[in-house]
């Protein structure tokens, strides 16, 4: 029997990678002879530098740069010379886990220190620069990503704004000048890995579905919303560019859309790309099942989420595919619908805190039951 292990990160627990082995130490022990294959993925977000890393030959190297609200952060940035493209992942320093719960502010959130990171990850020999954009914290349209790539950015008395932008300064901009952005991004291809393809504004935009879960109140999603939107005016008339419907515009509290406007990017699937990254098309061929996993799975991961692109990567190849997952939320039984055959919810019973502490026993128990019943139905 052939089982590929494809889990995403469990954010606030554990990488995809310890997961992955995780889940093979739950198989080895269960099933005699068992074929593992541990193949870690991410789809953007947080974790998928050490996915890529598990799978390719790279490197990663230290980046000091500031998190959202000003301190210092020391970030990991993926070089991956033998295959032209550097790796920043947003999350590194704007991510919701480098923060308690009390801690976040989304008003005065800035994207300034991923736009430190891009300018460092120019500065290699890379031909291109991936930036992931999943589980920011920011809200402020990837403004305070530009600032530190050179956009100027001024209030209504002309007067530039020089602080970093965060979600809440949004109405205060009134012209935006990129005339000395760095001048590496017009010599190097710059791709954003995406999970979601929400747009800027709405009620299918960046604040309304996501900024509740980043502490933001009623009032705060008005308020930020709006923001949205009259940056994109803003950016339409001074930049030329219509961000407003841009499919996945909204990811990133609106990094997806500044991103496009203000570095030039190209916006690709997340976990598709891991997946290409991986070799997963080949692994996955002959296998018996494959095992994926997250967190968390719902409604939105029918939009671009990790499990979701692994289970229809190995429908390809006719190969049935179950999640493990801490929380299964509202609509996840849609995801039965696009091609997961199954999910299982590793900690059921169990509280939430406890489910996170025990997170790695629990989807090596719950791997193990998964490959034991499938075991039966093949011999069967």
């Amino acid at each position: 029997m052939k089982i590929v292990c494809a889990p995403d990160s469990f954010k606030g627990s554990i990488d995809a990678v310890v997961a992955a082995d995780a889940m093979a130490e739950g198989l080895s022990a269960a099933i005699d002879g068992v074929i593992i294959d541990t193949c870690p993925v991410g789809d953007g977000g947080e974790g998928t530098l050490s996915a890529l890393l598990s799978a390719l030959d790279g490197t990663a190297f230290g980046c000091e740069t500031i998190g959202m609200h000003g301190a210092p952060v020391e970030a990991s940035i993926g070089d991956f010379a033998g295959e032209g493209f550097a790796y920043v992942e947003s999350a590194e320093a704007l991510g919701l886990q480098t923060l308690p719960a009390e801690a976040r502010d989304i008003m005065t959130a800035s994207s300034f220190g991923v736009g430190t990171m891009i300018k460092r990850a120019c500065e290699t020999d890379a031909d291109r620069v991936l930036v992931g954009l999943g589980g920011s914290a920011t809200n402020d349209g990837g403004c305070g990503m530009a600032q530190a790539l050179g956009v100027r950015f001024f209030d209504a008395s002309g007067q530039l704004i020089d602080s970093p932008v965060a979600g809440g300064d949004l109405h205060r901009i009134q012209g935006i000048d990129p005339s000395d952005r760095f001048a590496a991004l017009d010599k190097i291809e710059m791709v954003a890995l995406c999970d979601v393809k929400n747009t800027l504004t709405g009620p299918n935009g960046a604040t309304a579905v996501f900024g509740p879960q980043k502490g933001a109140t009623r009032e705060n999603v008005r308020q930020l919303d709006e923001g949205l939107q009259h940056l994109a005016t803003i950016i339409a008339r001074d930049l030329g560019i219509d961000v407003l419907e841009l499919e996945s515009g909204g990811a990133a509290g609106g990094l997806g859309a500044g991103m496009v406007a203000f570095a030039g990017v190209k916006i690709v699937s997340g976990i598709d790309h891991v997946l290409e990254s991986a070799n997963f098309s080949a692994r996955i061929a002959g296998a018996d099942l494959c095992l994926t996993g997250e967190g968390r799975i719902d409604g939105q991961s029918l939009t671009g989420k990790a499990c979701l692109g692994v289970a229809r990567a190995a429908a390809k190849s006719g190969v049935p595919t179950v999640a493990l997952v801490g929380v299964a939320g509202p609509d996840a039984d849609r995801c039965l619908e696009a091609g997961l055959v199954d999910y299982v919810i590793i900690g059921d019973g169990l509280d939430q805190s406890e489910s996170i502490a025990r997170v790695a026993p629990l989807l090596a128990n719950a791997a193990a039951a998964v490959a034991k019943q499938y075991a039966a139905t093949i011999s069967s």
